[in-house]
């Protein structure tokens, strides 16, 4: 068909106008997005977190202190950590190994850690299929620490590090450790996998001379932009400050940094989730994609956002079967 120069125009214009329109929207939406909040409801941790083994990370300051503690609000429900001054690992030992272990990596858009929903339930139920699980609670960039953007991957590299420097007394084989992150703990856990080899701190023992690299992922509804409009306007808040560079923003966007060094990952994200839209599990999957990378996507009609194990007969009830099929898979080469 033969389009004359008026008609190029008009195009033009509905192109321009379709565009704006779209940014418009999309900031709109961005600046409408659900807050990520401690639910109320969710209790106390239970006996296995108060039983578990915990590992310092660090054997003596953590990097680029001092840390300073914030107010807790009044009512901050109990199991959501907040000025997290010596990070840890809290581990979850099977009755019966299966050779292979998750560093667990709870949300909370890095203004607190979620150790109930996101970090025990998870740990107990990966644990009842065999996995020995460390929980990890990491710091959180606005409590003091210099170079706040580095501060949570510092612990995330140090933890895997650790994690392989324990399989021999735990009974795992140190090259399958896989890394599980939610929300913002699956922006911390999509950083591993893409910047593990990233030199953020200086080596304290011989367990830094191990690798950092997981050996696959799961990022279950991660944030993995920090970029407008898809990014958790509060986690991008808590990591990057108010007004970031276009250079910060794009270091800390995942998705910007896959390679062919980035392990198999498993993204499992409910298509209503008003929190964190699932464009960045859709982001991330096609980076993978480009760059030659293993990957499982699975993308719910329905969970919103925070799901954890989900329901037992709703779609976010499931994922946790669907990982381990994966990842027993995948770890098998």
């Amino acid at each position: 068909m033969r389009m004359t120069t008026q008609g190029h125009m008009a195009m033009s214009r509905r192109l321009v106008l379709g565009a704006g329109l779209a940014v418009v929207g999309a900031a709109r939406a961005f600046a409408e997005r659900k807050p990520l909040v401690p639910p109320p409801a969710l209790g106390p941790l239970p006996a296995s977190w108060l039983a578990a083994e915990v590992i310092p990370l660090w054997p003596g300051a953590p990097p680029n202190g001092p840390f300073k503690a914030l107010p807790v609000p009044e009512g901050f429900p109990p199991g959501f950590f907040r000025n997290v001054a010596k990070p840890s690992m809290h581990v979850f030992r099977p009755a019966k190994s299966n050779g292979k272990a998750v560093l667990v990596a709870p949300g909370g858009a890095y203004s607190f850690v979620v150790g109930t929903h996101e970090g025990a339930a998870v740990a107990e139920a990966l644990a009842a299929r065999g996995y020995t699980v460390f929980v990890l609670i990491y710091r959180l960039p606005a409590e003091g620490w210099s170079g706040a953007s580095d501060v949570p991957l510092q612990d995330a590299q140090r933890a895997m590090r650790l994690v392989r420097a324990q399989a021999a007394r735990l009974g795992f084989d140190p090259g399958q450790v896989a890394a599980l992150g939610f929300s913002a703990g699956g922006h911390l856990i999509a950083s591993l996998a893409t910047d593990h080899a990233e030199p953020l701190y200086p080596s304290s023992d011989p367990a830094d001379a191990l690798s950092a690299r997981p050996s696959a992922v799961g990022l279950i509804y991660p944030v993995i932009t920090l970029e407008l409009p898809y990014t958790n306007p509060q986690t991008r808040l808590s990591l990057l400050g108010a007004s970031p560079s276009a250079e910060a923003v794009a270091r800390r966007s995942p998705q910007r940094h896959v390679s062919a060094t980035t392990p198999p990952c498993f993204l499992a994200h409910a298509l209503d989730d008003t929190a964190v839209p699932p464009e960045n599990s859709l982001m991330m999957l096609d980076a993978l994609r480009k760059a030659g990378v293993r990957a499982e996507a699975h993308l719910l009609e329905e969970g919103g956002h925070g799901f954890g194990l989900g329901s037992p007969n709703a779609p976010d009830g499931r994922w946790l079967d669907l990982f381990d099929l994966w990842l027993q898979r995948t770890l098998a080469g």
